[in-house]
């Protein structure tokens, strides 16, 4: 798997099932908060700037975005959840999408959950982590904004967000910087190992 992705295109932004894309390649999504830095950390991964749209206002992704990464794997960037200002009909209609699309799509191979490393996992981060393992989706757990924390003080954080979490054994978690760019070798080669 090439680590320095080339080709990288927008599919589709879908919102049922009828319109996922047709492929033979594996998905991995990415899930978080609203406000954690979803499309930042694509972006960051895939070498580009703007190709995930970031925005000032959480809650910005309001469909399921597949990215063919050189033809090799999609991306696929789900709505952030816990954004206070979504109405509880539009939270409804997220969760419903993004049930139909984790629980039935057959070409999910893992879920990249990313979390705040600086607070402590919210009781959505914690739904959802319990909701995939219910699940049995292999999960990898990415704690953003790595840079804003003291570098000797990145351990404690991550343990304090694995015993949060309940984290289970077969499950990485790994902290990363958007701005630094340190661990995308890491990264990657954590994803090819589970597609």
């Amino acid at each position: 798997m090439n680590i320095n992705p080339n080709h990288i295109d927008l599919i589709i932004s879908a919102v049922q099932e009828s319109q996922y894309p047709e492929t033979e390649l594996s998905e991995v999504a990415l899930s978080g908060r609203s406000n954690v830095g979803k499309s930042t950390f694509i972006n960051s991964m895939i070498g580009r700037k703007n190709m995930a749209r970031t925005s000032q206002q959480p809650g910005k992704t309001q469909t399921l975005n597949f990215y063919n990464i050189d033809n090799q794997l999609i991306f696929v960037d789900v709505p952030g959840y816990g954004y206070a200002k979504v109405s509880k009909v539009q939270r409804e209609k997220f969760g419903k999408m993004i049930e139909e699309y984790l629980t039935q799509r057959e070409s999910l191979q893992l879920v990249i959950q990313l979390v705040d490393l600086r607070h402590d996992p919210t009781e959505d981060d914690v739904l959802m982590y319990n909701y995939l393992k219910h699940f049995n989706i292999p999960t990898v757990v990415v704690c953003t904004k790595e840079d804003k924390i003291e570098k000797g003080k990145v351990k404690k954080h991550i343990k304090n967000i694995k015993e949060k979490l309940k984290l289970e054994p077969v499950d990485s978690i790994i902290s990363y910087s958007s701005i630094n760019n340190n661990k995308q070798q890491q990264i990657w080669y954590l994803i090819a190992s589970y597609l």
